[in-house]
């Protein structure tokens, strides 16, 4: 017995040891590192130590972009306990929210006690103030405000979302996946709790608060029970990064800080700590250069950054300018340390290397940058641009102490500028400015939605209204003018042209039923008469280039005897860098030199988005509604753009198409199909002539025509432009002094030079009494560029009301808007019977259908007040009335300004290019380069040692 005893007490020891060794192993091998990780981080901390950003300077080692501490409130959950988390929620949320600082939320909010999730309501809101309603879908959202932007070119789907957001343009679009970027967070954020796609807020509030690892008390209300699952929320989503500190509010007041920290002990876990935030000393100085921060967003971002470089997913970059640009070089590299604290949380002392494994790591600091701006110079060509554009806008003067040059009318649409100023023989950019600017730092830890709408255009519809996040310098791409006509007289000199003998310049050409004027003659029925080269450069006579241009003396009906043609213009533009980017680092438009087969592209997609426009007009409202059949009426008549077919035959087309058959009607139409497109996608040689002078299909850039001004004055060479001088102390070398033959060997250039430094210099020049008593000799080109097109009101009712009585005297406003509401009750009723055919429809494609047909009605506006009252206009008038005849009492856009140069003529250092759109004519912009010349060339130290 005593044995069997034994053997079995020592069965028993032995299966205790089993356990207690299975115990050991579970603790020290299998689970050893949680276990481990967990018993230190009831006494240590891990604390992220964020790396200083990199600084930007300006060529002379100011500070234009640095780093300031700012105070964060971080939340280190693993030392508190799940039920005391819940009081320290409740209280650090109430206290943010009593000293009015923003933090981190949860999904779903409750608002006088109803619930809604935040992902549905800020889509809405954004809908809403952006005219969509909440049955858009995506797409049409994305493709609706490309048609608003004028985004008629091939582009890129995300090279459209860069662009839009260069405008100020935001879209809350995933590109990839073409949905809401607030449902496809809703979508992720229910799966992660396991909860159906279309649960209620109310619902999907209690499951998430009823969780058991929550341990929410029942008798919490629903108000403290959304703090506390702020921050529960906020740990779980860190997964196995769960130990490490949560932010809970960033750039908080010192107060604040202050605060938290004296209430420490009613707060364990919770800390301040100090990080750097984004710092601009000069503001809106430099702004479009600079760029600005915002968190990551875009499904690039986050591959980019995120996937691919081990960014946090609610990091802030750089967006754009030189932030976004560089921001891998500037971002530098995170380190970290620990801390042990004791058991409220609060910090003891730092800890070095006693505890096995446990390293600090160093911070990488980011690279630091140095452009090529002199931010002095910068500020004082801000400070031109600004001084001309409000004399424009008054019609006032623009005094200097090398005479006043005063405007002869007011224009007050000159709202915008840009400016450029390039050193000839490097590239380099010496001071780059767009008005209106922004404050950088109102990006530095995230805008707030109130900030970021006062940054949006006061009318969005009006393409030329200011847009102060808009980089006039690299985006707006606008017609040259007259100031492209030293490539025309560049490319004739090539082909053969005797730049010195004269040509009677006679007052116009007629090509066909079309006149083409000179400008002389338009405004004044003169002719400039014999004319060489450089007198036309001077004079800026039409004549003369259309002459060389196409190689033929219209005068004289004879020819100059050498080949020249369009392609040979389009062949010149290519080599002074016209058809490309310029080198700038930072984002830039390239619409590329105009050619015969883009034309027909660009009126062919503009015919389509006309006819979409007015189809109401012309045809039965059955074809109008059926989108299958309005897409085919559409497509056949872009079709018929390669035939040449008669006016009659044209009516007789639209016709058969099923066009109202009153043919009064349907001719309005055709005119417009035939006069305003078809005629005009061939190439003719009136098309030549438009290019030979800088209208027509040309836009360019001011940095491109900078480039190509510096490349006249530096004697042929295409250098790239660049606004980088260093990145961590090392030159950054582009692409200088690269010779092609066709330019540096040409006699042309000084031919050039000789016509520009005339425009300054010689009576006859437009800009000579600007710069007559100038001390340094300036050469120099001005252009005046039509913006063909209405301006679109800001409130189109209001325009509607006001012009009224032109557009139809018979007509009342109070009857026309109440008459708008039966047009609203037979719309809202035929949308009504379209929802029921989809839901009593088994079809899926039929639904769909009718789906799409529903969302581009609404996209279109179809429910609109503005859509309405212009329906009401049309039914209601007896005079057949089309969008073309009620839109015409619109205003109508000034042309472009262009002032290009560059100084001293006999040894040029620097260009310069100014261009204030809707600034009316070039001259007008002179006195602005002007006075950047002065301060360039320090005449203003000169007069005050004068005066001394």
């Amino acid at each position: 017995l005593p044995i069997i005893i034994i053997s079995r007490c020592c069965r028993l020891f032995f299966l205790v040891f089993l356990l207690m060794a299975y115990r050991l192993a579970n603790l020290t091998i299998i689970n050893g590192e949680e276990y481990r990780e967990k018993a230190i981080n009831n006494r240590l901390r891990k604390i992220t130590e964020v790396a200083k950003r990199g600084d930007i300077y300006d060529v002379n080692g100011k500070l234009l972009a640095g780093s300031v501490p700012g105070f964060i409130v971080n939340l280190n959950g693993s030392i508190v306990s799940k039920e005391n988390l819940n009081s320290v929620a409740v209280n650090i949320i109430d206290i943010l929210n009593e000293k009015d600082e923003k933090h981190i939320e949860f999904p779903i909010r409750i608002d006088n006690g109803d619930f809604y999730y935040s992902y549905d309501r800020d889509l809405s809101k954004w809908l809403f103030e952006n005219n969509f309603s909440n049955d858009d879908s995506a797409e049409d959202v994305f493709e609706e405000i490309k048609r608003r932007e004028q985004i008629f070119f091939e582009i890129d789907p995300y090279e459209a979302q860069k662009l839009l957001l260069l405008k100020g343009v935001t879209m809350p679009i995933s590109i990839s996946k073409m949905k809401f970027r607030s449902v496809v967070d809703k979508e992720s954020f229910l799966s992660f709790y396991g909860l159906p796609s279309d649960i209620s807020a109310k619902d999907a509030f209690e499951r998430i608060r009823n969780r058991r690892e929550y341990k929410i008390p029942e008798e919490t209300s629903d108000e403290d029970a959304y703090k506390i699952l702020i921050l529960k929320h906020a740990i779980k989503e860190k997964g196995y990064l769960k130990y490490e500190p949560i932010k809970i509010a960033d750039n908080i007041k010192k107060e604040t800080a202050v605060y938290i920290n004296e209430i420490g002990m009613e707060l364990p876990g919770v800390n301040i700590e100090i990080q750097p935030i984004r710092y601009y000393p000069y503001s809106e100085l430099g702004a479009h250069v600079l760029g600005y921060m915002g968190k990551i967003a875009t499904e690039r971002e986050i591959n980019k950054y995120v996937s691919e470089n081990g960014y946090e997913r609610n990091s802030l970059i750089g967006k754009v300018g030189i932030e976004g640009v560089y921001e891998l070089d500037l971002k530098g590299e995170n380190g970290h340390k620990y801390v042990e604290v004791d058991a409220l949380g609060k910090f003891v002392r730092e800890v070095t290397d006693e505890y096995d494994g446990i390293n600090s790591k160093e911070t990488i600091a980011g690279k630091n940058i140095k452009l090529t701006i002199d931010i002095d110079f910068q500020k004082k060509v801000d400070d031109a641009l600004v001084k001309g554009i409000k004399a424009m806008q008054d019609g006032g003067a623009y005094e200097s102490p090398w005479g006043t040059f005063k405007y002869k009318e007011a224009l007050p649409k000159a709202e915008t500028g840009a400016a450029v100023v390039v050193d000839v023989k490097t590239g380099k950019i010496l001071a780059i400015t767009s008005y209106p600017s922004y404050d950088i730092n109102l990006f530095s830890t995230g805008i707030s939605n109130e900030d970021w709408d006062s940054l949006k255009p006061k009318n969005s519809k009006n393409l030329l209204a200011p847009r102060p996040l808009y980089n006039i310098s690299t985006l707006l791409a606008a017609q040259p003018g007259s100031t492209y006509k030293m490539i025309t007289g560049f490319a004739a000199i090539e082909q053969g042209l005797d730049p010195y003998k004269k040509l009677f310049s006679d007052g116009f050409i007629t090509i066909g039923n079309h006149r083409f004027g000179c400008w002389y003659y338009n405004d004044y029925g003169l002719r400039h008469g014999y004319t060489d080269m450089v007198r036309a450069l001077t004079v800026s006579c039409n004549y003369y280039f259309y002459n060389v241009s196409v190689g033929y003396d219209y005068y004289l009906d004879k020819s100059l005897n050498y080949e020249m043609n369009a392609q040979k213009l389009i062949e010149y533009s290519k080599l002074f860098g016209l058809n490309e980017k310029t080198g700038i680092e930072i984002y830039e438009a390239n619409r590329g030199v105009p050619d015969p087969d883009k034309k027909k592209w660009n009126l062919k997609n503009a015919l389509r988005a006309k006819i979409l426009y007015v189809m109401e007009d012309y045809f039965p409202e059955k074809i109008v509604k059926d989108e299958d059949r309005r897409e085919e009426i559409i497509s056949e008549i872009l079709s018929w753009a390669d035939e040449e077919i008669s006016r009659g035959g044209l009516i007789k087309r639209l016709i058969d198409l099923g066009s109202d058959e009153n043919y009064y009607i349907t001719e309005k139409l055709a005119d417009i199909i035939k006069y305003d497109y078809f005629n005009l996608m061939n190439w003719y040689e009136g098309d030549t002539f438009n290019m030979a002078i800088g209208q027509g299909g040309h836009e360019y850039t001011p940095v491109q025509i900078a480039r190509y001004i510096a490349t006249i004055a530096n004697g042929g060479y295409l250098n790239e432009l660049t606004l980088i001088d260093s990145i961590a102390g090392e030159k950054v070398i582009k692409n200088q002094n690269i010779t092609n033959d066709s330019l540096r060997d040409s006699k042309a250039m000084e031919v050039l030079k000789k016509g520009m430094y005339a425009v300054t210099s010689v009576r006859e020049g437009s800009t000579y009494w600007t710069f007559k008593d100038f001390p340094v000799k300036i050469a120099g080109k001005t252009g005046s560029a039509e913006r063909m097109g209405k301006i679109p009101p800001k409130d189109e009712i209001e325009y509607f009301k006001n012009n009224l009585s032109k557009i139809d005297p018979e007509l009342n406003f109070d009857k026309v808007v109440e008459y708008s509401k039966t047009i609203l009750e037979r719309r809202n009723l035929e949308i009504e019977n379209m929802r029921g055919k989809i839901k009593n429809s088994d079809n899926d494609g039929e639904k769909e259908k009718l789906e799409n047909k529903i969302s581009d009605l609404v996209v279109n506006g179809y429910l609109s007040d503005e859509s309405l009252i212009r329906s009401a206009i049309k039914e209601l008038s007896s005079k057949e009335l089309t969008d073309i005849e009620i839109n015409y009492f619109r205003d109508d856009y000034d042309s472009h300004a262009w002032f290009v140069s560059f100084a001293p003529y006999e040894d040029p250092e620097i260009a310069v290019v100014v261009l204030i759109p809707q600034g009316g004519h070039g001259s007008y912009v002179a006195p602005i380069a002007r006075e950047i010349y002065a301060q360039y060339f320090n005449l203003y130290d000169n007069i005050d040692n004068e005066d001394n």
